[in-house]
């Protein structure tokens, strides 16, 4: 992350003259304003350049591990890359992933150190790791300053020189979806790569995996805005509007063809989400708001996975799947801003895996949907391999924070002299949890983390039931393990307490392990003075009314809703940051 894709980009505009001076700004390829206000990389994005007779295609690809597969499909559309690596930081994990599968590709990979105006760049020192670990010769590493703009004109010469261009065939017509937008006037629009053939308006065409027969209304080329063109040929990167209106016909990762009897593309391997939770509108009526939002959402990112459900104290909603926690909360800015959505999210959890003692399993992602615990056998969480790279100074941090997340070290390498690789194994559930930004809080920001899901283990996991005046709420259900469940229920009441606001009725809330109740507070009711229009006469006056409003009170106890708001369901994720 923040090895400054995003700027060297901004300047390969610039010398390529693709856009005018003007409409250059920082990040331009980042087009969503969350992008800008967080400083990363979200959607992958492509841009098409000239340069002395050359045409270029670029995409520029997020970092952050949980949008790993924006890069995969990426890669699978290129013949090369960029392998863009900060002077100042070394390579990361992320690094070391993305890089293995650009190889498996069999991309070009063209390495360049970045940064290399800032004091503390350590040029030597990057330029050995990266000799040590893709065993390339030094001399063939370019330097540059995205910011500055030194030595990036030579970047584009060995792009040039050392990436081959495409080849294809003349016919028949294959081209991949590696992206798509949703358009209200011209419907689905899809961003492709022609591997063979051609493709131009009035052409008929095909979506392999459901053939469905389209016809072509008008291809073109993407720069910041769509340029039509009259003609798309093999090695080109360009969009297509067919007239789609159904968002699930254009899947990112299918073909189109002039042929349905035509072999599809390899495509892209299916992405499995890692972590769910429920997204609920505030109100009734926006449940069939949500619903289009979402499947719009995912003809832009294919990573979401979402089906309706239904929580008795929230309503009607959906479930989703996400790639990580970072991954989530975009997407629920994102339906909040462009979408204008108002929702309600439920605590993150994995999948889960339940055995039964009749040998069924059962893959559980809501822990409310946990069956009866005599009728389990054992439960099983999803485990991850984690690779970090971090200096060795801040070794020993790093390892601790594992150790305390349940991890298994596994194997320890030095990477040149600045960097070390230890690989763990932890579980899953330990890493969406604020554990990203422990890391970096540990190492001063200089460790770097990548995971991968390894399989299901055994774990001795407890269900954790949180009961408002008795009753309990389905969206706050948690599978913790054994030798946690006190602390984490007294923590979770506890940051209720503060976060719910009071009642006119005493509001009682339980964290509840099985049937035994482990933690309880209280919030006192708001108290409205009855007696203050009793300017003198019997003390029995006062207590009339005094014993009326209990009675009220008590009633309104029976009948009464709590309303949650969105603030305590927040509190309850922080709480693995103390």
């Amino acid at each position: 992350m923040d090895h400054g894709k995003s700027t060297l980009a901004d300047r390969l505009l610039e010398i390529t003259e693709t856009l005018p001076p003007t409409k250059i700004v920082e990040q331009t390829l980042d087009t969503l304003a969350l992008e800008r206000e967080r400083g990363i990389t979200i959607k992958a994005h492509a841009i098409r350049m000239e340069y002395k007779g050359y045409i270029l295609n670029l995409i520029d690809t997020p970092g952050h591990v949980d949008f790993s597969y924006e890069v995969s499909r990426s890669l699978a559309a290129c013949e090369g890359a960029l392998l863009l690596v900060d002077g100042s930081q070394g390579i990361e994990a992320q690094t070391v992933s993305h890089l293995y599968s650009a190889l498996e590709l069999g991309l070009e990979i063209v390495p360049v150190i970045n940064k290399i105006d800032l004091a503390m760049a350590d040029i030597e020192g990057t330029k050995r790791e990266i000799v040590d670990f893709m065993g390339v010769k030094e001399e063939e590493i370019l330097l540059t300053s995205a910011k500055t703009g030194e030595g990036v004109e030579e970047v584009l010469k060995a792009v040039i020189e050392k990436i081959p261009p495409p080849e294809g065939k003349p016919h028949p017509l294959r081209a991949l979806i590696f992206d798509s937008t949703y358009d209200p006037y011209h419907g689905v629009i899809v961003t492709v790569r022609i591997f063979d053939g051609s493709v131009k308006k009035g052409d008929r065409i095909y979506l392999l995996s459901s053939g469905k027969e389209f016809e072509v209304e008008e291809v073109g080329y993407l720069k910041l805005n769509r340029e039509p063109v009259d003609v798309l040929k093999p090695g080109e990167v360009g969009y297509i509007i067919a007239g789609i209106k159904t968002l699930k016909d254009a899947r990112v990762g299918d073909t189109i063809s002039d042929s349905p009897d035509t072999p599809p593309l390899k495509g892209y391997r299916e992405v499995k989400p890692y972590i769910f939770c429920g997204f609920y509108p505030t109100s009734e009526e926006g449940i069939v708001s949500l619903g289009k939002s979402l499947e719009k959402l995912k003809l832009n990112d294919p990573a979401i996975h979402y089906e309706q459900e239904s929580s008795s104290a929230l309503g009607p909603g959906y479930r989703c799947g996400f790639l990580g926690l970072l991954h989530m909360e975009v997407i629920q800015e994102r339906l909040e801003r462009e979408f204008g959505e108002n929702l309600i999210a439920t605590v993150p959890s994995v999948r889960y895996r339940v055995v039964m003692k009749d040998r069924k399993e059962l893959y559980i992602d809501n822990p409310s949907k946990l069956p009866d615990i005599n009728k389990i056998e054992r439960i099983e969480e999803p485990y991850a391999r984690v690779e970090i790279l971090t200096p060795p100074e801040y070794l020993g941090n790093v390892m601790k924070i594992c150790n305390d997340r349940k991890g298994i070290h596994k194997k320890m390498e030095f990477i040149g002299e600045r960097k070390v690789l230890i690989e763990y194994e932890m579980p899953f559930s330990k890493i969406i949890f604020d554990f990203y930004n422990k890391l970096k809080s540990v190492s001063k920001g200089m460790a770097a983390m990548d995971y991968e899901i390894i399989g299901y283990r055994t774990s001795p996991l407890v269900k954790l039931n949180i009961l408002i005046n008795g009753r309990p709420v389905d969206a706050l259900s948690f599978l913790v393990h054994k030798d946690e469940v006190y602390r984490t229920g007294r923590k979770i009441v506890e940051k209720l307490r503060v976060k719910i606001p009071r009642q006119q009725f005493e509001v009682s809330i339980q964290a509840a392990a099985g049937k035994r109740v482990i933690a309880k507070s209280v919030i006192k009711p708001v108290r409205k003075d009855v007696t203050a229009k009793c300017y003198g006469g019997d003390i029995t006056r006062k207590r009339k009314l005094l014993e009326k409003q209990k009675k009220g009170k008590k009633r309104l106890k029976k009948v009464g809703n709590v309303d949650i708001p969105q603030e305590a369901f927040f509190s309850v994720l922080k709480l693995e940051e103390k």
